[in-house]
Formats: structure tokens, sequence, C-alpha cells
């Protein structure tokens, strides 16, 4: 009973410690600089309606700063707007816009520096050079927030959401747009991100870096300027995701570069120049996924080994699957292929005979792209039906023994 005495008066005494401090035109405090000067850990800080222009803020204290109404933040095009290095901190429901630009020091709407224990949630942030830049932190929620660049060129404009050298963060329910890459990891573990819309940034709507045991899942990578790069990780764990509309001639859904020990299931690959471009990638599941109207669905390059590709469906694409090598290490089966002209005698749902999906005129592209212009050709059309019969230029072994007839029920 006393320690029950005891828990209830510490709720008590910390409720009692915790100050509200309002800040506004027509309030005994004006300007937050002053509010976080005066407030003590715990407390929270209500922004009122209004436009603020007080340069860099630096908040190093425990606070929650909440924003009422249209709180703005402007930083003139000058200046960095917030600067947090703490724990236990919540910003929430402002709108920052105009932070300046400094490519030494990467000026942010939002920077946090060895912070853990900080949410970034429900924000606006509009013309900024990186709009949330976390560095050396842990811990660290960022959600519901709407970033909206204006981009000029990469040199000139940031990513919206950039992690380095961080843990156990989660990125949820963001829509980025307008920025250099939507969201950017590196040298991040543990983290995960999910339900974002990542969309019409200049290179990448995420660009992943030295990153292991990291999931992304149910986010919308849409109309980005060379879709989506994962480079240099493992186990990585990509499920639910929609990579759709990133054309270009170095455009891709998704690009793998030295990944291992990853999953990518249950993605949707929908008009892209390269649905999954994968180098020097292995021990790699790609299972269940659907690859529609794309230019190439999968390429595959010889640098690849051990990877296994089932349960797909493959339709309405240009080319299935390329590669640059004549002998593949890499395992194909169970998939449903729309181009396959086989036929199922027992009726066991799989073809009697195996298919190649790999065409005798994609390899031709893959040494001269110049080639793509004879594409739908009666010439082409001979040549790979005299592929099939006779292989020669692709690799005999990059073949689905077991092809399905009936696409897969994803």
């Amino acid at each position: 009973m006393r320690s029950v005495f005891v828990i209830l008066f510490l709720s008590v005494a910390f409720i009692a410690s915790a100050n509200t401090i309002v800040v506004g035109s027509n309030q005994p405090v004006t300007s937050l600089k002053k509010a976080i000067e005066i407030a003590h850990d715990k407390d929270t800080i209500l922004i009122m309606s209004g436009i603020y222009k007080e340069g860099s803020v630096t908040l190093t204290k425990s606070l929650s700063i909440i924003g009422q109404n249209n709180t703005v933040l402007d930083g003139e095009n000058k200046y960095e707007i917030l600067l947090i290095s703490g724990k236990n901190i919540l910003i929430r429901g402002i709108q920052f816009r105009n932070s300046g630009y400094s490519a030494l020091n990467d000026f942010a709407s939002i920077k946090l520096v060895d912070c853990s224990n900080v949410v970034v949630e429900n924000n606006t942030i509009l013309n900024a050079y990186f709009a949330i830049h976390v560095s050396n932190s842990s811990f660290v929620t960022i959600r519901n927030n709407t970033i909206t660049g204006s981009p000029k060129s990469e040199q000139l404009t940031g990513n919206g959401i950039h992690l380095w050298k961080s843990a156990n963060a989660l990125i949820e329910n963001n829509h980025v747009e307008g920025q250099r890459d939507g969201i950017y990891f590196e040298f991040v573990s543990y983290s995960t991100i999910r339900n974002n819309r990542s969309e019409k940034n200049i290179r990448y709507g995420i660009h992943f870096m030295f990153s292991n045991d990291d999931v992304y899942l149910n986010n919308i990578f849409h109309d980005n300027g060379a879709g989506v790069a994962v480079m240099y990780s493992k186990k990585v764990r990509m499920e639910g995701n929609h990579f759709e509309q990133n054309w270009g001639p170095s455009a891709y859904g998704i690009l793998l570069k030295d990944i291992s020990d990853s999953y990518i299931l249950h993605n949707t690959f929908f008009k892209n120049t390269v649905g999954i471009h994968m180098e020097g990638s292995s021990r790699m599941d790609i299972e269940k996924n659907v690859f529609k109207e794309n230019g190439w669905a999968i390429k595959v390059q010889a640098s690849c080994e051990d990877n296994r590709f089932h349960h797909n469906n493959f339709m309405g694409n240009s080319f299935d699957v390329g590669t640059n090598g004549s002998i593949s290490l890499n395992t194909f089966y169970n998939n449903y292929w729309d181009k396959y002209e086989g036929y199922d005698i027992n009726k066991d749902g799989t073809g009697d005979i195996p298919y190649h999906p790999v065409s005798m005129y994609s390899m031709i592209i893959e040494e001269n792209p110049f080639a793509l212009m004879l594409f739908r050709s009666f010439t082409v059309q001979l040549l790979d039906k005299a592929e099939k019969a006779i292989p020669s230029l692709t690799p005999e072994n990059l073949v689905d023994n077991k092809p399905l007839i009936k696409p897969n029920k994803l």
C-alpha cells in the first residue's frame, strides 16, 4: 500500500512540475527562443497562430513544442530553422518554410544531432534545402509530415528525410516530393520505413546505403527521377511497396547493388523502365511480386548469384528478364509468365515444358542499345522464335522449369 502511495505521489509531483508556456503576439512570451530559455525539462510550449521569424532556434531541453492552428516558423531563406540536440522531445503541428542553403553545413528546417526519443509529427515543411536531417541519433519517430520542396539541381537541393549513423528509427505516413532524395538512409540499422509516399523527387524515392536489418513496408514510390536505390547492405526486407512510373534512361523501380540476405515480396512494379535491376547481389528471395507493363521486369547482371525468383507474376512487360552473362547462377521456379506458350497436359497447374524468359533480342539490346529501334519488327520475332528452338546466345540455364499456367494468387 505504501509503494502505491509513493508512486501516486511521484506522479502528482511530475504533473505539477510540468508547465505550459504559451507563445503569441498578444501573450507575455512573444518568441519561441524566449519560451525555450525560460522553460524547464518536461514543459510544453504552445505556439499560437502567426508567422515567427527568429533566425536559427536551438533546443537542448526535454520539451514538447506544439503549434496551434496556423503556426509558421520562417527561415527567410537564410537560416537553419530548428536545431535539436537532446532527448524526450516532441515537435508537432508547425509549418516550417524557407530554410536557408548551405552546402557546407547541410542546413535543414529541422535538424536532429545526438538525439534519442524524439518525435517529429504532423508538421508541414515547404521550400527547404534539407527538410528533416537526423544524425547520430536513436529511437527517432518521424510521422505524418508533409514535405514539399522546390527542386533545382541535385547540387542545390537536399533530401526530404535524411538519416545518417542512426538506429531504431520509425519513418511512417509521410508525404515527400520535390527533394533530391525523398528518404535517405546511410549507416542506419534496425529501422522501419512504412506507409510513406515519396514522389517526383529529382533522384531517388529512397536512397539507402550501408544500412542493415531494416524494413520497408507499404510505401509508394511514384515518378521519381531514378526510382529507388538500395546499396551495400544486408538483411533488408522490402514488402508491400508500390514502385510506379519511374521512367528514364537510368531509372528503375528499384536498383539493388551489392545486397545480400534480403527479401523482396508482395511488391508491385508497374510501368518502370526496369522493375528490378540487380548488380552484385546474392542470397535474396524475390517472391510473390507483380511485374506489370515495365520495360524490363528484371535485369539480373552476371555478378548476381544464389538468388531465388518464385511465385511472381509477369504481365505485359516488354521484356521479362534481361542479363549480360551467358551463365545464370540464380533460380527461377513457379512464376507466371504471360508470354509462356507451353501446355499442361497433366493439368497440374504447371507447364510441361520449361520457359526461357530471356529473349535473344534482349541480349542484343544489352550489347547494342540502338537495336531497340527494331522492337516489334518481324525480323526480331523470327530471331526470337529461332533462339527458343535452338538456344545459342541466351543463357541456357536461366530457365523456369515449372512455369505456372495461371497467375499466382498473391
